[in-house]
């Protein structure tokens, strides 16, 4: 059977790379069957009424993926495209993160089928709340943590942390991650997703002995991990030659000013539509131009076997969540192109994530300095532990990613079944 017709999902993606981890642990069959399966899946349906007057249904989505390291964490997406094998692939993907770093979470995810885009703020808050409703069981500090993701803000996460307050009778902040400051939110949080991606694209060209103001970067997606990476790896003097949004995608062989782009992106509803001093270039053009460092920030599978070949980027910062397909993973390896895996390159948000749960539950409030260290220390840990670990097994760096994330989430996960078991006798 061809490539073609298996045409993959996001959650298959994970599973062809969790397999060929899991074989080089050799993993027990029960426990890469728990691995593999979501705790829960929960499907939810509600209505509220639109501004016009009309009653409209929705559908929501909350996979709790894995919880041996701790309470699981993860994003909340508002996007037409939503379905729960994106959704599952994401709660894994989270599980897998926050391993990576060391960061006592387990993974979940969230969505709901809608375009925020064709909605009014009040429309949104409502939405939120309903959806929280339905959830309140499910949601908390010490059970699940959901976080900001497409299409949904801090704005989103303060009316959440809000209603699951209103139902439980008192304020509770560390229920949600992402708040504004005002609500209990951290420092630092807004930009860490890019941040991170900024950090780790510069041990990667250090990997590389390439210099950071000799290096050219291709950004695909300037929402807000695009925007910041940009931002910072500009600062660092790096030459963004190409950024592009939904709308349109722009190449400057000189390199585009940031600053100035992200004041017209903002000036602009939010859009880099109409930008000048640059070349419009069709979107597909952008991920194979020959820059020294490809970040993929916009979404799955934008990187498959049909166009892996042509990727002439030396080294690929998954700034995404699985922008390049399980298919492709050979075929870049073969060329010589260093993919630094979205669990180990995006991982900065759920640090920060982690950081305001922290200060929310310790009833602390931390400077930029201490959060931007932290993040940095962290990051930094984890790339060498996935590089040292790649090395020793002779492994792409996306593979020793999921060695270290499934041994240490597997071993977690039998020490609890063991207790488990033993309760059980003792109740007997």
């Amino acid at each position: 059977m061809s490539l073609e017709i298996i045409k993959q999902n996001p959650f298959q993606s994970m599973i062809d790379r969790f397999n060929i981890a899991a074989d080089i642990l050799n993993l027990d069959d029960s426990i890469i069957q728990k691995l593999q399966k979501p705790e829960k899946q929960i499907v939810v349906n509600f209505s509220i009424t639109l501004d016009n007057g009309k009653i409209q249904n929705f559908e929501g989505y909350r996979v709790i993926h894995n919880t041996a390291l701790g309470p699981s964490k993860g994003g909340i997406r508002y996007d037409k495209a939503v379905n729960l094998d994106e959704v599952k692939a994401l709660a894994a993907w989270m599980t897998w993160k926050s391993a990576v770093t060391g960061i006592p979470f387990g993974g979940a995810k969230g969505g709901i089928i809608c375009d925020p885009r064709e909605h009014s703020k009040t429309e949104l808050e409502k939405i939120t709340r309903a959806y929280t409703k339905a959830l309140s069981d499910i949601f908390g500090p010490e059970k699940d943590v959901p976080a900001p993701d497409m299409g949904t803000g801090p704005d989103e996460m303060g009316w959440l942390m809000d209603e699951f307050s209103l139902v439980h009778g008192k304020t509770i902040h560390a229920v949600v991650t992402g708040k504004h400051l005002h609500s209990g939110g951290s420092l630092g949080r807004v930009e860490a997703t890019g941040k991170g991606v900024s950090i780790i694209t510069l041990l990667a060209l250090q990997k590389l002995k390439l210099r950071p103001a000799r290096s050219s970067v291709a950004i695909q997606g300037f929402g807000n991990v695009g925007l910041h990476s940009a931002l910072f790896l500009y600062e660092k003097g790096l030459k963004v030659i190409a950024v592009s949004d939904v709308s349109e995608a722009f190449y400057n062989p000189e390199g585009l000013n940031i600053p100035e782009l992200i004041l017209y992106y903002n000036l602009n509803n939010k859009s880099i539509k109409g930008y000048p001093n640059s070349v419009a270039i069709k979107h597909e053009e952008l991920l194979l131009l020959d820059v020294d460092v490809l970040i993929p920030a916009a979404k799955e599978d934008v990187i498959t076997q049909k166009n892996a070949g042509d990727i002439k980027a030396k080294i690929i910062v998954e700034g995404a969540n699985g922008p390049v397909s399980s298919d492709a993973d050979k075929i870049l390896h073969d060329n010589n192109v260093l993919v630094v895996p979205d669990i180990l390159a995006n991982a900065g948000g759920v640090t920060v994530s982690y950081f305001e749960w922290l200060q929310n539950s310790l009833l602390e409030s931390w400077r930029i300095h201490q959060i931007n260290k932290r993040l940095e220390d962290i990051l930094e840990k984890g790339f060498e532990t996935v590089f040292r670990v790649a090395a020793k097994h002779n492994v792409t760096p996306r593979i020793a990613a999921y060695i270290i994330a499934l041994q240490k989430v597997a071993d977690t996960q039998s020490v609890k079944d063991i207790a488990l078991e033993a309760s059980k006798y003792k109740q007997n």
